[in-house]
């Protein structure tokens, strides 16, 4: 039976309402780098952070959030693919994902193959790993135009043999570039200082200019998106513009010392010893070098909230809040002097403690909080479920959604985190809602009451509380069997 022409216009219109109403949300990733929870959002004074806290002010913030490895690579393969690094294979900064998991799809790759417009600027994945097509419609990774350290040196190279752009000089000028670049980028000493650079000569400032764009000029076309932002301070070196080494003068920042004999209870896995390479002697305070280094942190920390704002001005042009999931998440935290640590790569709370950021729209309470633990890799299962994606069974964190609902749920009861150290031990740690377990192998043991001791300074384990340290190594075990057994 033939059917009229209201019969069809009937079921056109059905069809485009379902189409509409099966399309996604939007979703905005901004992933920082090394960043801790020195911000005004984790209740830290000392930096005002007042983009963060727009973000915290439309959505939720989670208190205890912890990363499952404090370092860039590991971290990054585990919350990007929703896998324990256990799981992944990825223990270190030089493992390819794709060569030991290559069953793994990574969170653009889903929202991909789920008919998402994918892009990428920065640094997302830790090296070149997923920079392609498998997982984003465009990508960028931008250079900085020049630096306090490839500046000096251009002059100083084009007062000798002339202009680096001279057809004779490129080839030279390449490789010198390429030394100063490693040393420049390496973790130790870390260079730190004012640059004579704009922020959006900066890279971080090329890489929200760009999403910004993005979103402006909806590069998306009529495809829901999924962006990530990656941005890469405040990861050494600690550069900025001079205004933000400004904003933080160094006799006004406020210093936690120290206790005498901080290191005698703590095993000796557990520790790192970067402190020679930033310059300081073992258990010998400098507070004039450890307050330039802060100072110097914390101007990162500015610049990249400045950077955040850019973003929050093309949401507000388009009215992409009412339609956007937008996270904040680091990819781990960073020693800045506590325990007489530097840099990242331990167990404590400065390092696997990460600040962390959702707004859902339509389903987070303005201004609310969890106080749940919370992992990074819960990241891939709650961004799936909120956005209809079907979970890979291979997926070992937890959706966040009912949290995002009521934040007094609590959908786990312990945050797991490793790290190694040399080729054959992994120190693993696991946080309750109470304590901090680690356990170093050998009778190698760390516990920590973190109601009463939130700095981890008393190893009660010296007390020998043989009931509290079966029960932390049965649930030490049990975190350990969920990360190393895929679905």
């Amino acid at each position: 039976m033939a059917k009229s022409g209201f019969g069809w216009a009937l079921l056109a219109l059905i069809f485009i309402v379902g189409d509409l109403s099966a399309k996604g949300p939007n979703v905005l990733l901004i992933v920082s780098d090394d960043l801790n929870r020195h911000l005004a959002i984790a209740g830290y004074d000392q930096v005002a952070t007042p983009a963060l806290t727009r973000l915290a002010q439309a959505g939720m913030r989670f208190n205890r959030a912890y990363c499952q490895y404090p370092v860039c690579g590991p971290s990054r393969a585990s919350f990007l693919t929703g896998v324990y690094p256990e799981s992944t294979g990825v223990l270190d900064n030089k493992t390819d994902m794709r060569v030991v998991s290559p069953e793994l799809k990574s969170l653009p790759q889903l929202f991909k193959e789920a008919g998402y417009w994918t892009g990428g600027v920065g640094k997302v994945f830790h090296g070149k790993l997923d920079q392609g097509e498998v997982a984003w419609d465009e990508y960028h990774m931008f250079q900085n135009e020049w630096n306090p350290v490839l500046k000096p040196a251009q002059d100083a190279f084009e007062s000798e043999f002339g202009s680096v752009d001279l057809p004779k000089n490129q080839k030279a000028w390449r490789a010198r570039l390429k030394e100063l670049r490693m040393a420049a980028g390496g973790q130790t000493p870390p260079g730190y200082g004012p640059t004579q650079m704009t922020d959006a000569q900066h890279r971080d400032g090329k890489n929200v200019r760009q999403v910004s764009s993005w979103l402006r000029n909806e590069e998306h076309g009529e495809q829901p998106f999924f962006i990530a932002c990656g941005i890469h301070k405040p990861h050494v070196p600690f550069w900025a513009p001079q205004k933000y080494f400004d904003m933080h003068p160094p006799q006004e920042i406020q210093l936690a010392a120290v206790p005498p004999g901080d290191w005698d209870d703590i095993p000796a896995q557990a520790l790192v010893h970067r402190y020679e390479a930033f310059g300081f002697e073992a258990g010998i305070e400098d507070l004039a070098l450890r307050r330039k280094y802060m100072q110097a942190y914390h101007a990162c920390v500015s610049f990249v909230d400045t950077q955040i704002a850019e973003l929050w001005k093309a949401m507000d042009e388009r009215n992409l809040w009412e339609d956007t999931i937008v996270i904040f998440i680091s990819d781990h935290g960073y020693h800045l002097g506590e325990h007489f640590l530097w840099g990242k790569v331990t167990l404590f709370e400065e390092c696997a403690r990460v600040p962390m950021l959702i707004h859902a729209p339509g389903m987070t309470i303005a201004e609310s909080e969890s106080q749940s633990l919370v992992e990074l890799v819960d990241l891939v299962p709650t961004l799936c479920q909120l956005c209809n994606i079907a979970i890979p069974e291979y997926v070992q964190g937890l959706s966040l959604k009912p949290v995002l609902k009521n934040p007094s749920v609590t959908v786990k009861k312990q945050a797991y985190t490793v790290v190694t150290r040399g080729p054959s031990t992994l120190g693993r740690s696991v946080r309750t809602e109470r304590w901090r377990f680690a356990d170093w192998g050998d009778e190698q043991f760390e516990l920590y009451d973190l109601n009463n001791d939130p700095t981890e300074i008393e190893n009660r384990i010296k007390m020998r509380p043989e009931f509290q340290l079966e029960r932390m190594q049965r649930v030490l075990k049990q975190a350990k069997n969920r990360a190393v057994e895929k679905n």
